[in-house]
């Protein structure tokens, strides 16, 4: 995976760290973050600071392996840092 993004085991997860600049451009990053969440129906955990975001993606209920749901999400949670970066 591209943009940081580690793959993990016990539990089987994907996680990554956003840095960003300031508050203000964490802030627009997580307000894009929380629609995407919304419109794909898919929550991560999220922990964030003054100028970053640590993000954990788990696996579905039932599943034993990352799927492409989880890293299509991650992929769209790049995106929208390459966005708010404009």
């Amino acid at each position: 995976m591209k943009n940081g993004w580690k793959e993990r085991q016990r539990p089987n997860r994907l996680e990554n760290q956003y840095q960003f600049g300031d508050y203000e451009e964490l802030r627009g990053f997580l307000d894009r973050a929380a629609e995407l969440s919304e419109r794909e129906d898919f929550y991560p955990d999220m922990g964030f600071g003054k100028d970053y975001v640590n993000i954990t993606i788990h696996m579905d209920e039932g599943e034993t392996e990352i799927g492409d749901s989880q890293r299509k999400f991650a992929q769209e949670l790049d995106a929208l840092v390459t966005i708010n970066a404009d």
